[in-house]
């Protein structure tokens, strides 16, 4: 005869407001117990149940008998010469993800994580050289956000302003927790931000930007683009195999038709790659399919020199080409080089 093995606790943050009050209720005990401890796992951020201070020494043990909290914990944190600060970010199994406070004058963005690793395969990114390890839960990906804010208050004097999902994953890959994540964001109940202020960033999965659009989703779209010819896409992100020019571009229509949103295109030029006039040619088209803004980014290598920025002719061309037929171009420099936080650099090096 083999000993039953003790239940393992569960994380008490998969569990709704209303599941945490019928767990009060099976206990024998009032309901609104469960709006306290809601409130200060996800208003006050506790990390311990013995930081609940208004809660009875019983009501404590009882919910550390039952449950854990799997709060993050940032194992170290880099400030830049720019001010750009990145946290390596300990998750409960011992996991380590990446994420990015962004300072301008006016405002701190937030750059968080949503898988462990990434699911796809994007040659110039050094995140697609890690396996996808695991998708984050909801919690994993609040808890950076938090941490971020703090740093942000701390260190600039203002709340969080604004978050990007371009950490290290593809959102859309783990969409269920990625969108619980930002309900939980922008609800009164955890931070309040407004949807407006998030953006999600995808490399392309038709299939789930449609999806995007049937939910009625309030946040903005971002598409990371880098060519609009499907040859030179597959070379350089080679899931375009799967998800082509074609579908993206009927997925994007599909977007703005049920949301009125317009896409932000981000873009790098590399040099003998995508920098020539019939690139430039077959962006300017794929702008005219869907209202669109393009951010063309400045390019940060990832040590292997295959990949190497434009001239900066090559991206006054592209700049020129898209004002031409009216396209809002903005050119982003990057942040926190010195300490590999810019844009495709979330490798886990620490």
């Amino acid at each position: 005869m083999t000993e039953n093995k003790p239940n393992k606790k569960k994380d008490i943050r998969a569990l709704t407001k209303e599941q945490l009050r019928d767990f009060f209720v099976e206990q024998g005990d009032k309901a609104f117990r469960g709006n306290q401890v809601y409130e200060w796992l996800w208003g006050k951020g506790a990390h311990s149940f013995e930081g609940m201070t208004n809660l009875s020494k019983a009501t404590r043990t009882l919910l550390e008998t039952h449950f854990v909290i799997n709060h993050i914990r940032v194992d170290q944190m880099q400030r830049s010469a720019d001010g750009t600060i990145k946290n390596a970010v300990r998750l409960h199994d011992g996991l380590v993800v990446e994420s990015v406070l962004i300072p301008t004058a006016t405002r701190t963005t937030a750059c968080v994580s949503s898988q462990v690793g990434c699911s796809l395969n994007c040659k110039f990114c050094a995140t697609a050289r890690l396996k996808r390890m695991r998708n984050l839960n909801p919690d994993e990906i609040y808890d950076q956000v938090v941490a971020i804010d703090n740093e942000s208050r701390l260190y600039h004097n203002h709340p969080l302003s604004n978050i990007v999902f371009m950490g290290m994953g593809e959102p859309l890959m783990n969409y269920n927790n990625v969108t619980k994540a930002i309900a939980m964001i922008t609800s009164p109940e955890g931070l309040g931000m407004s949807p407006k202020r998030i953006t999600v960033s995808t490399s392309g999965v038709p299939k789930m930007i449609k999806k995007m659009a049937d939910d009625a989703v309030r946040f903005q779209l971002a598409v990371s683009l880098h060519s609009a010819i499907d040859e030179v896409r597959t070379k350089i992100m080679p899931f375009n195999e799967n998800f082509p020019l074609a579908d993206l571009k009927e997925s994007l229509q599909y977007w703005y038709a049920k949301t009125q949103s317009r896409i932000t295109y981000e873009y790098v030029v590399w040099k003998g790659i995508n920098d020539k006039k019939k690139d430039i040619d077959a962006l300017v088209k794929f702008c005219m399919y869907v209202p669109c803004k393009v951010n063309l980014i400045e390019y940060n290598p990832i040590d292997d020199g295959e990949f190497q920025q434009a001239s900066s002719e090559s991206v006054t061309n592209y700049i020129n080409a898209l004002e031409k037929r009216n396209i809002v171009v903005n050119v982003r420099r990057s942040r926190g080089k010195d300490i590999d936080a810019a844009c495709g650099q979330l490798a886990n090096k620490t």
